[in-house]
């Protein structure tokens, strides 16, 4: 995932936005992404952290929470845009707890909404940098192409 991709280029070749970043370790673990042009959940299958992830649960987000998701993740883009310039007052990470309000009102929301369902999909995901900052308050600079396993045509 390390070579920056034309927007244009991507979107033709079926990759699809990533929103909000929940989670990443050696590569995405947990978001929210277009599948399909619809916002969906996606989590990842494997637990091993010693390697980068490719399989992933995902499963639809209604309006509501996808509204809800962009509002917190807009917390943090403001609060890491603040970090990133050494802003010297700068409060620690909301994702800490207590540090703001209507993030942790969002995270007691968001929480029980961001677990797979049992009827949530398997997929492998194919990542692909876009570049410029890494967070924006429109979502990460990298894309997402979706397959079903054992589809080896990326």
């Amino acid at each position: 995932m390390a070579e920056d991709w034309d927007e244009r280029l991507l979107a033709a070749e079926g990759f699809e936005r990533v929103y909000v970043e929940l989670d990443w370790y050696d590569g995405p673990r947990e978001g929210l992404a277009d599948l399909g042009g619809v916002p969906h959940y996606f989590q990842c299958h494997d637990i091993d952290f010693s390697v980068a992830p490719t399989e992933y649960f995902v499963w639809p987000a209604d309006e509501g929470l996808v509204a809800l998701e962009r509002e917190q993740w807009a917390i943090f883009v403001e609060w890491n845009q603040q970090h990133e310039e050494g802003a010297a007052d700068i409060a620690p990470h909301p994702g800490q707890g207590g540090v703001d309000a209507r993030y942790d009102e969002l995270t007691a929301v968001l929480t029980p909404h961001r677990q797979a369902p049992a009827d949530a999909q398997l997929l492998v995901a194919d990542w692909r940098y876009a570049g410029g900052n890494r967070y924006r308050a429109d979502g990460v600079d990298y894309w997402v192409r979706w397959r079903e396993r054992g589809n080896d045509h990326a």
